[in-house]
């Protein structure tokens, strides 16, 4: 039947578009839900256009502490995770010493184990440590930084693999010091991966929900601050902050294969 002819050659195709659709329908909601403004404290129901959370995305500044303090502790975690993280990943591929396959094996520890056990574990640590004083910005940085080097250095290390070390070998043979050879051969070609760490790791410091509740103290970060307005209701001004990410992150993937599309286009 011509039916079902015409469905085994396109199933893989049809396949990949509702995974597509299951996968960007909520970032839509998302975007969408920010032009709402509701009758009530929940936004969750359209009703009316309107530009007033586009107007006042911080909500008169109620919004600007949590958020400023998750971009904070982001942005600090992606940096110190992402420079540790790299350099354990090049140690791991590059060199060989006792106990790298045991320092392979922790480095999935932080990945496997559950939040809510880490998040405790973390707690009974700084408490026992540095007291209870400890527990805030210092805290939270701190227990973000080692769960994003786990992810940090998995993804930089599958990049290393995936390199051909006779490309390190030709510029030495070709008398360049080492470290132009790592600042003209093997950084460039491992950048794409640190890159991806980095983005990684930033978006899973910034939303990290379970282990910051457990270490914030009195500190209230942006996803802790949804989670507490949840009983009160969640103004549209957060699905405008999660459309502004959206912004960002398409913006950032345009920039980073734009230009490679244009080379592809030109080479044809």
């Amino acid at each position: 039947m011509p039916i079902v002819n015409w469905f085994r050659k396109h199933v893989i195709a049809i396949v990949a578009g509702l995974i597509f659709f299951f996968l960007l329908v909520p970032n839509f909601v998302v975007v969408w839900m920010s032009f709402n403004k509701p009758s009530g404290k929940y936004n969750v129901k359209w009703e009316k256009f309107s530009l007033d959370a586009w107007k006042n995305p911080l909500d008169d500044g109620i919004l600007h502490d949590p958020l400023l303090l998750s971009l904070e502790i982001a942005l600090l975690a992606t940096l110190v995770a992402t420079i540790l993280g790299t350099m354990i990943a090049f140690a791991i591929v590059r060199h060989s010493f006792k106990g790298r396959g045991f320092v392979n094996s922790v480095l999935f520890l932080p990945m496997a184990a559950p939040e809510i056990v880490m998040g405790t574990t973390l707690l009974a640590l700084f408490l026992n440590t540095f007291g209870v004083t400890f527990l805030g910005f210092k805290s939270i940085l701190i227990a973000h930084i080692m769960f994003c080097v786990s992810y940090v250095v998995i993804t930089v290390k599958s990049r290393l693999n995936g390199m051909d070390p006779m490309l390190e070998k030709a510029a030495q043979d070709l008398y360049a010091t080492p470290w132009q050879t790592f600042w003209r051969v093997t950084f460039p070609l491992v950048a794409p991966g640190i890159g991806a760490a980095a983005l990684l790791s930033f978006a899973l410091s910034f939303d990290d929900f379970i282990i910051t509740e457990m270490t914030a103290g009195n500190s209230v970060t942006f996803p802790y601050w949804i989670w507490n307005a949840v009983q009160k209701g969640i103004p549209p001004q957060v699905n405008v902050i999660g459309s502004l990410m959206l912004i960002v992150t398409l913006a950032g993937i345009a920039v980073a294969e734009v230009p490679k599309w244009l080379k592809t286009s030109k080479a044809r």
